[in-house]
């Protein structure tokens, strides 16, 4: 596992983070990549104000990008003395949403692929929304996950299925 003071980005994350960063404006999913993780700091800060909780630090997220209305994607760092690669994403939003997302990095890369975002992947806010997949970071999933292939909807269902206790988890945190 990686120091929680190193805040560069894996190479397949960086990757489909910076295909993303072109995305923004362009298609309709509301999701911003952070230039790297958040500072151990940076996320105490956020997950004290999140959860109400002053005795919280956050130690079991890797921020790394929001959506509009400051919403963060994170790793969730719940499988001990495994890969950040291996730890599943997730979503906190700025009005307590909470959702696991892909079971991992690879997952992941598939779910941005079919033209998901972690907000879309957690949320019903766009009942009428349809992802477009997106060809760039299609090829990204390709190079680093080709065995992972599936759409955002199967990767939200064995992400869901995985963690089915995730929101009672975060909600016992809060005060």
């Amino acid at each position: 596992m990686m120091s929680k003071e190193d805040r560069q980005f894996p190479a397949a994350l960086a990757a489909a983070l910076a295909v993303r960063s072109d995305r923004i404006g362009e298609d309709d999913v509301d999701f911003e990549p952070f230039p790297a993780f958040l500072s151990a700091k940076e996320t105490a800060d956020w997950f004290q104000a999140w959860t109400g909780n002053s005795g919280m630090q956050g130690e079991h997220f890797r921020v790394f990008g929001q959506d509009g209305t400051g919403g963060y994607a994170a790793f969730w760092l719940v499988r001990p003395d495994r890969a950040l690669a291996e730890q599943p994403v997730v979503f906190l939003g700025s009005e307590g949403e909470t959702g696991v997302v892909a079971r991992d990095l690879g997952a992941f890369l598939w779910l941005l692929a079919d033209g998901c975002g972690p907000m879309e992947a957690a949320t019903s806010y766009k009942p009428d929304w349809v992802p477009q997949p997106d060809r760039a970071l299609e090829a990204v999933a390709e190079q680093f996950a080709p065995d992972r292939r599936a759409s955002a909807a199967a990767v939200i269902e064995q992400a869901t299925r995985e963690f089915p206790h995730f929101d009672d988890a975060v909600m016992a945190l809060c005060r």
